[in-house]
């Protein structure tokens, strides 16, 4: 049972998605705390490959209030799991031009907490009045189609 917590909008705006891939993620018990109640932001997020292994940047986890001393550092680098040959697969992409690691959704499966990376390409200006302009042209084809 899947349970999306947020989606990413910003990096569908700001990136092309080329693929994905879900990863675990590692937190301390008051971070999962927080994820499970939602307050926390990876709007400016962004992974990075170092080492062989996958990290997760710029997620910011409010402390839990009810946590005391064991609370945890809200903008901590976490680390993300996946198997070696997804991670090698997506750094061998990064290292080509213009390829960056965007968190695109956290959601709950099977009570962990996942969270889905993408492989994206930067958009242009350009391509994003496209994008704006196909969605408006969507919307009111829908509407028209809905009135009749």
């Amino acid at each position: 049972m899947e349970k999306l917590l947020v989606k990413n909008k910003k990096a569908y705006h700001e990136f092309f998605v080329e693929e994905h891939i879900e990863c675990g993620i590692e937190l301390t018990g008051t971070e999962v705390k927080s994820v499970k109640d939602r307050k926390f932001n990876f709007t400016d997020a962004y992974a990075r490959i170092r080492g062989g292994e996958l990290w997760l940047i710029g997620v910011h986890i409010t402390p839990h209030t009810n946590a005391g001393v064991w609370n945890h550092d809200a903008v901590r680098t976490r680390k993300l799991l996946a198997h070696k040959r997804e991670i090698d697969r997506f750094a061998k992409k990064t290292r080509e031009r213009g390829y960056t690691l965007v968190p695109l959704d956290m959601h709950l499966k099977n009570g962990f907490v996942k969270v889905t990376i993408g492989l994206c390409k930067g958009k242009k200006l350009h391509d994003k009045r496209d994008a704006i302009k196909q969605k408006d042209l969507k919307r009111d084809s829908d509407r028209e189609m809905a009135g009749h």
